[in-house]
């Protein structure tokens, strides 16, 4: 009488697993990538809401900045883009609220925003996940390692 045994030997599962070692292989590195530019394209769809809110901020309250002191070069303040205010950029009811909350650049999980005298240039190392440009009146992002973007 003979049996029928059914079943892998352990050669056969071996070989299963060494190929789905490698098809990870493959794949991981893409996923890490797409992870990448998703977060690079939520940072500049986020600047260039950023950039119209500050403009429509601008013309409701005289050209002022949503600064501390509503000058380009005062400090930069959120809380003039994130509730409502009046024209002089104080706690109001008449414009606003710019932005549902105070955005955070993807690419290194940071809200602060440093003001520059003048435009920063690709690359510079910047302490923060935005750079307000005084010369200009443009924000600009930093990626992981806060060094500025292109966008």
């Amino acid at each position: 009488m003979r049996r029928n045994k059914s079943g892998f030997t352990l050669v056969e599962i071996l070989i299963v697993v060494i190929i789905l070692g490698i098809l990870a292989a493959i794949v991981i590195p893409q996923f890490t990538n797409a992870s990448n530019d998703a977060r690079r394209s939520s940072v500049s769809s986020q600047l260039q809401t950023l950039r119209s809110q500050i403009e429509l901020y601008k013309l409701q309250h005289a050209e002022r900045w949503p600064t501390a002191n509503g000058l380009i070069d005062g400090a930069w303040d959120w809380t003039k883009l994130t509730q409502k205010t009046d024209i002089t950029g104080a706690a109001g009811v008449d414009f606003g609220p710019y932005l549902q909350q105070i955005p955070m650049n993807a690419l290194n999980n940071s809200t602060v925003v440093v003001s520059q005298a003048a435009d920063p240039a690709v690359g510079d190392n910047v302490a923060g996940g935005f750079v307000f440009s005084q010369a200009t009146g443009k924000i600009f992002a930093t990626d992981q390692n806060f060094n500025v973007t292109a966008d």
